[in-house]
């Protein structure tokens, strides 16, 4: 039997906020329908992804990737920019 790997959970959002050191705010929105009224709305949630030398601009479209724990916030990294 082959052990099955399974990728890390990973998001695509925006760069909104990079004024901590190597660590950016990434908002990830998304869209779901309301269970009673039925209307589709979107949800954004932040969070603070490892950003190494600070090589992102907010307003960057980026994907970030679960990674361990870096801090007590930190739980992803940034992918792609």
């Amino acid at each position: 039997m082959e052990p099955t790997t399974s990728k890390p959970q990973s998001f695509k959002g925006v760069v909104v906020k990079t004024a901590m050191k190597d660590t950016a705010t990434v908002a990830v929105s998304r869209y779901v329908k309301h269970p009673k009224y039925k209307k589709y709305q979107t949800r954004t949630k932040k969070y603070l992804a490892h950003d190494p030398g600070n090589t992102v601009q907010v307003g960057d479209r980026v994907t970030i990737v679960a990674c361990r724990p870096i801090s007590k916030l930190k739980r992803f990294k940034i992918a792609t920019a």
